[in-house]
């Protein structure tokens, strides 16, 4: 019988047959060689005594391999969730003066160097002065996420030491990162005091002895202990040193805030304001939720307690570098003008925008899809997402599809696959677009999408 492998096409004509689809030129030639003989491998161990595929089959089945690699890079992505912090999506989307800021850094910036004196400088001394402007702190610093700020203050404050917690706030958030094992990494020896559901002073009062460092307060971020339920109060913690002068109390603020969220209608999330007017030695908290900046962990509080947070080993570990210093002291710089602040910090905008104005973009985007698939204008809810303010269901607007002989699913998935890409949420059976979450200009990407529907596989 004859081998019918030996009819496989040749690398080469793949290759030359790839040159005729488009955009085929952006894809690196070491790359378009890898996958075709991978393609190839696939076909010659099942192939014996079969017919070999023809060269447009190959060069078709190779060309969708690379479609989809490229599909995985990072890029840009049209949410349409409602979730406003979506952490599979970048969480907080960036304003326009932080993305100027990191592009202007096309070529080398003075990211440690103090141009006065042409020596080394502190990569954190603007941010550290906006910090201390909006905040009040004697001092701050920036870390690459609040859990890298939460590990590496314990371990320059209470290693070896003990820090007492309320068993209230072990918590636990996304990718299973737990306060408990934190604590164990940074050195300290935990205390846990009081219940579940109740803690009170005299719990942490009756825990302290000459090894006790730190009281830790912990802004449960992502859930909330309702009914027969007491914390105490960072005020409270503080109280304890007046007899105990030596202890130092901690606020793990976990998403932060920066303004009162009250006034525009939402719960009250304890500002860094507020933390430090209490008396927290230290506050940290996270750039990247309601902050709406880039991926962070801000650390604010005395003068003496920053120092030593500085001079830790594990500082230089979790170091910040000059692009994420860029984007936060930009979004930084937005709070010191409350006026405009809403209207340029998307997070803000998306979390405060009217009710109304959601409606008349929803019928907007319905009309403009109408003549593509089936489109209606409903109402729903939306999630700030990223641990931030859970308890909270937004109004909203959505657009729901369908598209006769598709599924919701299948609907979905094309979406994601699509060009652009639009992320939806699927409900009831229903593909659905929620104004909430879109940006000014993605309406239009939106409509592009659907009528690319039948180009994506």
């Amino acid at each position: 019988m004859s081998d019918s492998r030996r009819f496989l096409p040749s690398v080469d004509k793949i290759l030359l047959r790839l040159q005729s689809f488009e955009s085929s030129e952006a894809i690196p030639h070491c790359r378009m060689v890898e996958t075709t003989r991978a393609v190839l491998d696939e076909y010659r161990a099942p192939l014996r005594g079969k017919d070999a595929p023809s060269l447009d089959e190959v060069a078709q089945q190779v060309w969708e391999m690379l479609q989809q690699e490229a599909r995985q890079k990072l890029h840009k992505v049209v949410n349409a969730t409602g979730i406003v912090l979506h952490t599979g999506l970048g969480r907080a989307v960036l304003p326009r003066e932080a993305m100027v800021a990191v592009a202007d850094l096309d070529g080398c910036c003075n990211v440690q160097l103090d141009l006065e004196t042409g020596q080394r400088g502190r990569r954190d001394a603007a941010i550290e002065e906006l910090l201390k402007t909006l905040t009040g702190a004697e001092a701050a610093t920036v870390v690459n996420n609040n859990a890298g700020a939460t590990l590496l203050v314990l371990a320059a404050l209470c290693r070896h030491r003990e820090v007492v917690v309320s068993r209230g706030q072990l918590i636990e958030i996304g990718g299973s990162f737990r306060l408990p094992d934190v604590i164990r990494e940074s050195g300290a020896k935990m205390i846990e005091v009081g219940t579940t559901n109740k803690t009170h002073l005299r719990d942490y009062a009756s825990a302290i002895t000459d090894q006790t460092a730190v009281l830790l307060h912990v802004n449960p971020s992502n859930y909330r202990i309702v009914g027969f339920a007491q914390q105490v109060s960072t005020a409270d913690l503080v109280s304890l040193k007046e007899t105990y002068p030596d202890l130092l109390v901690v606020d793990d603020l976990g998403c932060g805030a920066l303004i009162n969220l009250e006034q525009y209608g939402l719960p009250h999330e304890a500002t860094v304001q507020e933390s430090l007017k209490a008396g927290a030695d230290v506050a940290l908290f996270s750039g990247d939720k309601l902050i709406g900046g880039a991926q962070s962990g801000i650390i604010v509080g005395s003068k003496k307690c920053i120092d030593l947070i500085r001079k830790h080993p594990l500082a230089r570990a979790l170091r910040v570098g000059k692009f994420t210093i860029a984007a936060l002291e930009a979004t930084l710089r937005l709070f010191l003008d409350p006026t405009t602040l809403l209207d340029r910090n998307p997070t803000l905008r998306m979390l405060t925008i009217s009710l109304e104005r959601l409606q008349e973009r929803a019928s907007q985007l319905a009309k403009r899809l109408a003549p593509l698939l089936s489109a209606t204008v409903v109402k729903g809810f939306a999630l700030c997402g990223g641990g931030a303010l859970p308890t909270v269901a937004l109004d909203t607007f959505l657009v729901a599809i369908h598209k006769e002989g598709m599924s919701a699913d299948e609907l979905a998935r094309k979406l994601r696959m699509g060009e652009p890409c639009v992320v939806t949420r699927v409900e009831s059976d229903q593909v659905l677009i929620d104004t909430r979450t879109l940006l000014d200009g993605e309406d239009e990407l939106v409509e592009t999408a659907v009528r690319n529907l039948g180009t994506t596989r």
